[in-house]
């Protein structure tokens, strides 16, 4: 005989299945995975531009977390980025700033690959209002800093976490960006808000959510390099957190693209890397009983990205959008007259940065510049280029500034400029020229030849003729003879020097530890701001038709450096070099 269940029972029956599906996990034994990436930098197609090939990409991270939802089940993964998505390939540059009216690229793709939670980079920072404000607008997937702090509400500016529930159980992820911010970065393109250090504000907010939350797991990504945990660096707190942290079970870490992970009995620290190499992977296992945690394990590690294993059904959605973006990179843009190549900076004057000084020196206000090689070892052949050229050139979209400065000042930025670049050499032993050190590459675990600092702030300077004493110790190393016609020096006369946004910011530290200036005061100082330099370049083209070292490298102009004693300098410059990048 059939049971008949009274109608008048049906909306309570049905109340009853709803609460108990949306209420807490049930008694059992849960295993959850974390798949991270940071430091993507606009490597979203896996096609290049200008040749045949591949590359990293997110179509191929895309094959790779499938796999892993294939094998563990959807519902059973977690999906975070660190930040630094918008900036760094031809993709970001098109969509951030040519094309503004299709939705964003990023932004689509992020959510087709079902991104639970990106956080803010200080690249994505550096691409301004328009394009982040656009992303938060466009993008489904959430983007967080919550130690980006709104100047109107005093509350953050993006949002400061989120609330996942997996077959019950709570997973809090919290997203913090670099509190470095004001340091790099002119304050239009951060205008409204002031970005709050990670110690004490990161274990504040956990303790917040889980008080609040009470959530089983909980993740924090950062926009922070995993650091030496010494206290000493503002941008690189990782291991600060890692060590102190209490409550947290994954601390993901990005910005200074080092693969790297650690463990203790508590918590997990994932890098990624950078640019689509690796994904990030932790598992964590967890016991139910009574909706309480009452046992966990955690493990983490790196997973390499397969470049050519890629998402089909993604590259072919947005087939659409990577031939708008080659279209516009392959167009030709004017003539090399003679090869740029920019690893030739690192041993003295070189057509490459004397480029970049003329451009430079071209804006009215500049009497002199500052700048330095921002690609590490590219090569451009002479002949047509095109815009994706330009890209080699000049990578960044740092705008140019014009700064007043003290002839002191400017002496005092090129002994410190030179600091981080050579060494002092008698001529006598087995010496190196240039700071280098044979260490396994943080990136790959190869050992090889390296700066010890970073070679985009080995600044030289454009407008002066001056020589740097190699065998004089640091500080005392420049001599300046001249204004590059010749018309004297002065010390205490004031100059305007041409220089990007991220360096007048305080970028590397030279206009601080070196000139002394407070950039936290640089609005006092500059006289004039232009666009991108990348622009400034392809204006340069548009007017030229071509780059002519005859014309770039006119010393009337850009004036003249070198390294003295000239056959000391040679003779070393010669060898590390070589061990550098080969004969």
């Amino acid at each position: 005989m059939k049971k008949i269940v009274n109608l008048i029972w049906l909306p309570l029956v049905a109340a009853f299945l709803l609460v108990c599906s949306c209420g807490g996990p049930s008694d059992g034994k849960y295993v959850f995975h974390l798949l991270t990436t940071n430091d993507v930098h606009g490597c979203y197609f896996d096609s290049l531009y200008a040749s045949e090939g591949t590359k990293n990409s997110l179509i191929a991270v895309s094959r790779l977390v499938d796999s892993v939802r294939s094998a563990a089940g959807e519902s059973n993964v977690v999906l975070v980025d660190a930040g630094d998505c918008l900036q760094g390939d031809n993709a970001a540059y098109y969509f951030n700033y040519v094309d503004t009216l299709t939705p964003h690229v990023y932004a689509r793709m992020a959510d087709y690959m079902g991104y639970d939670a990106v956080v803010v980079g200080n690249h994505d920072i550096e691409t301004g209002h328009p394009v982040y404000d656009r992303i938060v607008r466009e993008m489904k997937t959430p983007l967080l800093a919550a130690n980006a702090i709104s100047d109107a509400t005093g509350e953050p500016y993006f949002l400061d976490h989120l609330i996942l529930k997996r077959h019950g159980v709570k997973i809090a992820i919290l997203g913090f960006t670099n509190p470095n911010m004001k340091n790099w970065l002119s304050y239009s393109l951060w205008s409204g808000m002031r970005f709050e250090s990670l110690l004490p504000l990161v274990q504040e907010d956990v303790d917040r959510v889980i008080e609040k939350e009470h959530p089983h797991i909980v993740i924090v990504a950062v926009h922070a390099g995993t650091g030496k945990g010494d206290g000493l660096m503002l941008e690189n707190q990782g291991m600060d957190l890692f060590k102190t942290l209490r409550g947290v079970d994954f601390l993901v870490c990005a910005h200074d693209h080092r693969p790297f992970t650690a463990a203790n009995d508590s918590i997990c620290l994932i890098n990624s890397g950078s640019h689509c190499r690796y994904v990030g992977h932790g598992t964590v296992s967890i016991e139910i009983r009574d909706g309480k945690c009452v046992s966990k394990s955690l493990d983490a590690g790196l997973i390499p990205v397969d470049r050519s294993k890629a998402d089909t059904a993604m590259r072919d959605r947005f087939r659409a959008d990577y031939e708008a973006v080659r279209a516009f990179t392959l167009r030709p843009v004017g003539q090399l007259k003679d090869a740029l190549v920019t690893r030739e900076a690192y041993a003295g004057m070189c057509g490459y940065v004397n480029l970049l000084h003329r451009i430079s020196l071209d804006v009215p206000e500049a009497q002199l510049s500052f700048a330095a090689p921002l690609t590490f070892n590219g090569r451009i052949e002479p002949g047509t280029l095109v815009y994706n050229d330009l890209f080699t050139i000049y990578p960044f979209e740092n705008q140019l500034y014009v700064v007043k400065m003290t002839g002191k000042e400017i002496k005092d930025y090129l002994e410190y400029s030179y600091s981080t670049w050579i060494n002092t050499v008698s001529g006598r032993g087995d010496e190196h020229l240039l700071m280098i050190r044979n260490e396994p590459d943080p990136r790959t675990g190869q050992r090889r030849w390296s700066f010890v600092g970073r070679s985009y702030n080995f600044d030289s300077a454009g407008g002066l003729i001056y020589d740097v004493d190699v065998t004089r110790p640091a500080g005392e190393r420049i001599v300046i003879r001249s204004l590059a016609d010749g018309s004297p020096f002065n010390p205490d006369a004031w100059y305007n020097v041409a220089m990007t946004s991220y360096r007048a910011s305080g970028g590397g530290g030279i206009m601080r530890e070196g000139a002394g200036i407070d950039t936290d005061s640089i609005d006092e100082r500059i006289v004039a701001r232009y666009p991108e330099v990348r622009e400034l370049l392809y204006d340069y083209l548009k007017i030229h038709g071509s780059i002519d070292p005859a014309e770039t490298g006119d010393r009337s102009v850009i004036g003249e450096w070198h390294f003295i004693p000239a056959g000391l300098s040679e003779r070393l410059m010669s060898r590390d070099m070589n061990l550098l990048f080969g004969h």
